[in-house]
C-alpha cells in the first residue's frame, strides 16, 4: 500500500474506527493468522557470530508458532498464568524471541536489559513480581549469569530460573574450547535452575490452554535504567497488535527481510520490528548476541546485507554513522529503506547515507510508555530531515502548553509538550506503580511525553527539547540526576548540572558543570575520576567537566541548564572547527522558538560548505552570523 502523507493517513482512518477493524485480539492470534498465510516463509534468523558465512539458525512461521506454543505451555506448567510474570535477561538469541512471544501468550513477559547492574535487575524483578526468569547459562566473555544470580538472590518471588546455553549456536573448534573455559555456574540458592531447551522439549507444539480472546496486559517494559530504579510500563495486546498493524499496513510485506541488530529488551526491536514481522510475515535477521555492539558487526554489515538479501535496515543514528565509516563492499541493491529511531538524525549523516547507498532513511518517533510507535516520515512521500514525520493512523498527537488558565493546545509551529493518544497508550495505567500515573495525561486522554515539540503547517512533528531533561546518548536515555547526585556527594562540590553536549557520533554525550564550595579545591580530572567510580552505568560517565565560579541559576535557585547547553555547544563546535583547520567560530547560541538552540557562526573567511561539512555532523543546528558577515 502506498503511504505518501496526510491524505493517505486520513484515507486509512476514514475506512472505519480502530475498534471496528478486523484484527486479531491476542498476540498468539496474530501469530496464528500469519502462519496460516505463510507457513513455509522464513520468520526469524539468528547467528551468534557476524561473519557472512557463519552458522545461522532460521525458523519458518510454522516452526516459530510451534515453538511459541511449546514455550507458553512450559511456562504455564511452571505457574505462569495470565497475571503472572516471566522475565528474561538475555542477549539476542532465538530463545529470547520465544520467551517474548511465549511469555506474552502464557502470562506477562518482562524483558530486562542485561547491561543493568544486579541491584536494578533485582528491583525490576521485585516490582513486577516475576516468578520465572530466563537468562544465560554461564558463558565466556559475559557476566550476565553472575549478575542475574545476584539479582535473584534479592528477589524471593522468583521460583524458577531457565538457563539458555549459547553453546548450541557455536561450531567447532570453538564449541570444543568453550566447555573448557566456561565460568563457574552462578546460582541463587532459593530458585530451581533448569535448562530452557531441555524443558521445552517436554511440551506440546500446540497450546494446552485456551488463548482467551480478550485484551489484557501482556508485557512489562522498563524505562531508562540509569537513575537507580527504572519505571515499569504496562503494554496490552492492543498495543502490540497496533504496532504490528502499522508495520504491516504501511511498511512491510511477506517478502521483506529486515536486518535488526537492536536488543530484544527494547521496544523498537520487539514492538516495531518483531511485531511488524509477526503481522506482515516479513523475515527478521538478528546478528550476534550484542547486535550492533557485537564483534565484527559493523565490519560485516554490508556483507550480511548481501547474504540475507535485506530489504529493510533497522538502525539508530550512531549505528548509521558507524556504517558510513565502512566501504560498501557487497551487493546491497535489495535494500529499499532504512529506518532510524531513538534519537534525532543529523542532516549531514542523512545526506551521506542516502548518497552512498541510494537508500532512503525514514525517521520515526516512539516511546516505551506508548507501546512505541507514534509517528514517522511517510515511506512514499515527503521526508523532512530532522522531523519525526506525521502521526501514524489512529495516533492523535496534540501539542500542549501550560498557561495561567491551565493547559491549552498550541497553534501551528508553537512549541509545547507532545501528548499522545493511540491504541498503545494505556490511559490511567501506563506504569505499574499507580502513583507514577498521576498528572501523566492531558485531558485524561493523552499521554504526556515529556518531549517538547511543534507541529508545522503540513502536520509534521518536530522535537525541540525535552521537558524531562533526559540526555539521549545514541538512543539510550540517561537521567542527568544520577550524575548530579553523585557530584553533589563530593565534599568540594556545592552545585552540579549535567547536560548532553553535542557529539558527532552519539548525538549527545553527558557532560557536567560544577560550582565549588567556598575555599574548596579539586580539579576537573579528579571530578571525572570520581564520577567514573561512583556513577553506576558506564554510558552515564561524563565526557567533560567544567568548574565555574558560579553556575547560572533561576530566580528560585535552580541550575539554569539552557545556559549550560549554550556553553557546551560553543565549546564543542569551536573545537571541531579548529580540529578541521577552519577559522570559523561560534559567536553566540540563540534559542529559536521553532528550531531550538542555534549556533551563530562567524565564517572568518571559511566557506559555508566547509563549515557545514564539520557542523552538519551534529544534531543541533547552526547558521551564519549575519552581523559578523556584514562586518567583514
Amino acid at each position: 500500500m502506498t503511504y505518501a502523507g496526510m491524505e493517505d493517513r486520513k484515507r486509512i482512518e476514514a475506512e472505519g474506527p480502530w475498534a471496528e477493524r478486523d484484527l486479531p485480539v491476542t498476540l498468539f492470534g496474530m501469530l496464528s493468522d500469519t502462519t496460516a498465510k505463510f507457513p513455509k516463509h522464513n520468520a526469524v534468523s539468528y547467528q551468534i557470530f557476524s561473519g557472512p558465512k557463519d552458522k545461522a539458525e532460521t525458523l519458518n512461521w510454522t516452526e516459530l508458532k510451534a515453538k511459541t506454543a511449546q514455550t507458553a505451555n512450559m511456562l504455564r506448567s511452571m505457574g505462569i498464568g495470565p497475571k503472572d510474570v516471566v522475565a528474561y535477561v538475555l542477549p539476542n538469541c532465538n530463545e529470547a524471541i520465544l520467551t517474548m512471544l511465549g511469555g506474552a501468550t502464557a502470562g506477562i513477559v518482562n524483558p530486562i536489559n542485561p547491561l543493568l547492574d544486579p541491584e536494578q535487575i533485582s528491583s525490576i524483578l521485585r516490582e513486577t513480581g516475576a516468578k520465572v526468569v530466563v537468562t544465560l547459562r554461564a558463558f565466556p566473555k559475559t557476566d550476565v549469569a553472575e549478575k542475574v544470580a545476584e539479582a535473584v538472590e534479592h528477589a524471593p518471588n522468583v521460583k524458577t530460573v531457565l538457563e539458555v546455553d549459547l553453546l548450541r549456536y557455536v561450531t567447532p573448534p570453538k564449541s570444543w574450547i568453550i566447555p573448557l573455559i566456561r565460568p563457574k555456574a552462578a546460582q541463587a540458592g532459593h530458585a530451581d535452575y533448569l535448562s530452557f531447551n531441555t524443558e521445552l522439549k517436554k511440551h506440546n507444539t500446540t497450546l494446552d490452554f485456551e488463548d482467551v480472546q480478550e485484551d489484557r496486559v501482556a508485557c512489562y517494559f522498563h524505562t531508562g535504567g540509569t537513575t537507580g530504579m527504572p519505571k515499569v510500563a504496562q503494554h496490552r495486546y492492543s498495543g502490540l497488535v497496533y504496532n504490528g498493524w502499522v508495520g504491516g499496513e504501511l511498511l512491510l510485506n511477506e517478502n521483506d527481510v529486515l536486518l535488526c541488530p537492536l536488543p530484544l529488551f527494547h521496544v523498537m526491536a520487539v514492538h516495531v520490528i518483531l511485531m511488524g514481522a509477526v503481522f506482515s510475515g516479513a523475515h527478521v535477521v538478528f546478528p550476534t548476541p550484542q547486535g550492533y555492539r557485537g564483534e565484527g558487526v559493523f565490519d560485516n554489515i554490508w556483507k550480511l546485507t548481501e547474504r540475507w538479501k535485506i530489504t529493510f535496515i533497522v538502525s539508530v543514528p550512531t549505528a548509521l554513522a558507524a556504517m558510513m565509516q565502512r566501504p560498501i563492499d557487497a551487493d546491497v541493491s535489495t535494500v529499499k529503506t532504512a529506518f532510524s529511531g531513538s534519537a534525532p538524525l543529523p542532516k549531514e549523516l542523512f545526506k551521506r547515507f542516502e548518497e552512498a547507498t541510494g537508500v532512503t532513511i525514514v525517521e520515526g518517533y516512539g516511546m516505551t510508555e506508548a507501546t512505541c510507535l507514534i509517528s514517522g516520515n511517510p515511506v512514499d512521500g515527503l521526508k523532512k530531515i530532522g522531523s519525526i514525520g506525521i502521526p501514524f493512523p489512529y495516533s492523535d498527537v496534540k501539542i500542549v502548553k501550560q498557561t495561567n488558565d491551565g493547559p491549552l493546545e498550541c497553534a501551528v509551529d508553537e512549541i509545547g509538550e507532545i501528548c499522545i493518544s493511540n491504541p498503545g497508550v494505556y490511559t490511567g495505567h501506563t506504569y505499574t506503580e499507580e502513583a507514577k500515573n498521576k498528572d501523566l495525561y492531558y485531558n485524561d486522554t493523552h499521554l504526556r511525553s515529556g518531549d517538547l515539540g511543534r507541529m508545522d503547517a503540513d502536520g509534521y512533528l518536530w522535537i525541540t527539547g525535552r521537558a524531562k531533561d533526559l540526555i539521549i546518548r545514541g538512543g539510550h536515555n540517561i537521567d542527568p540526576a544520577e550524575i548530579e547526585d553523585v557530584l553533589q556527594g563530593h565534599k568540594a562540590v556545592a552545585f552540579a548540572g549535567a547536560i548532553g553536549q553535542p557529539d558527532a557520533h552519539a548525538g549527545e554525550v553527558p557532560c557536567a558543570y560544577v560550582e565549588l564550595v567556598d575555599g574548596a579545591t579539586v580539579t576537573e580530572d579528579e571530578l571525572l575520576a570520581y564520577c567514573k567510580k561512583h556513577v553506576h552505568e558506564r554510558a552515564a560517565h561524563p565526557k567533560h567537566m567544567t568548574i565555574l565560579d558560579e553556575l547560572p541559576k533561576t530566580a528560585v535557585g535552580k541550575v539554569f541548564k539552557p545556559d549550560l547547553r549554550k556553553n557546551a555547544i560553543t565549546r564543542v563546535y569551536n573545537a571541531a572547527l579548529s580540529d578541521a583547520g577552519l577559522k570559523a567560530r561560534v559567536t553566540s547560541v540563540i534559542d529559536d522558538k521553532k528550531r531550538g538552540l542555534m549556533a551563530q557562526v562567524a565564517a572568518n573567511g571559511d566557506s559555508e560548505a566547509e563549515i557545514g561539512k564539520v557542523l552538519g555532523a551534529f544534531i543541533q543546528g547552526w547558521e551564519p552570523d549575519a552581523h559578523a558577515t556584514a562586518a567583514e
